[in-house]
């Protein structure tokens, strides 16, 4: 499958099947505020998935969901931590990515400072992590991934990145499906990492 090597990461890249979308977030560089990395893990969701939001259908709470593509979908997780998800396929069809984990590139010691002087490799090396560490609440739900506080650029090298598949994490529905996606080899997916990651 080749990955999409444009200038910019437009709303076409998000109306697209979750799951390509998520395989090509991997590698792709997301700034909130100047701060941030590159994507390292992704997980896909989508209507029809027991463990998706949408599951239930349409109400108050996931109605970013539905679309359009391109936005930010943050929700509370346990009450606790706010969670990204790139709002993706083409609208009505209610499809997400979670962005799962950043290899911190940018704004590194404010990164640090948020976390409480974790470790380079911990500081965004899970969803709560990340939000922690960018800053990302729920008044970024709703808002688009295509313009300020956000930015989002494509890997300079697609060809180079090379993107293992395995079960989601987190959850207690739809478990066995392997819809997470992560960099090979790289420290900073979160635990426990896929075969080969």
């Amino acid at each position: 499958m080749s990955r999409l090597s444009s200038a910019a990461l437009g709303e076409e890249f998000f109306a697209r099947s979750v799951h390509q979308v998520a395989r090509e977030l991997v590698g792709c560089t997301l700034l909130v505020d100047g701060v941030g990395g590159v994507i390292v893990e992704t997980e896909a969701y989508e209507a029809a998935d027991p463990a998706c939001h949408a599951y239930v259908g349409r109400t108050a709470r996931n109605g970013v969901l539905f679309g359009p593509p391109a936005h930010a979908y943050v929700y509370l997780s346990y009450g606790i931590h706010s969670l990204l998800n790139a709002v993706c396929a083409p609208e009505g069809e209610a499809a997400a990515v979670l962005i799962r984990a950043l290899e911190p590139t940018d704004g590194i010691e404010q990164m640090m400072h948020r976390r409480g002087g974790k470790q380079l490799w911990e500081l965004c090396s899970g969803p709560g992590k990340l939000t922690e560490a960018l800053e990302v609440g729920l008044g970024l739900n709703g808002a688009s991934l295509l313009k300020a506080p956000f930015r989002l650029h494509p890997p300079a090298h697609p060809e180079a990145i090379e993107v293992v598949a395995g079960p989601r994490i987190g959850i207690t529905k739809a478990v066995e499906l392997p819809w997470r996606y992560c960099a090979a080899r790289n420290r900073h997916v979160s635990r426990p990492r896929p075969i080969a990651a």
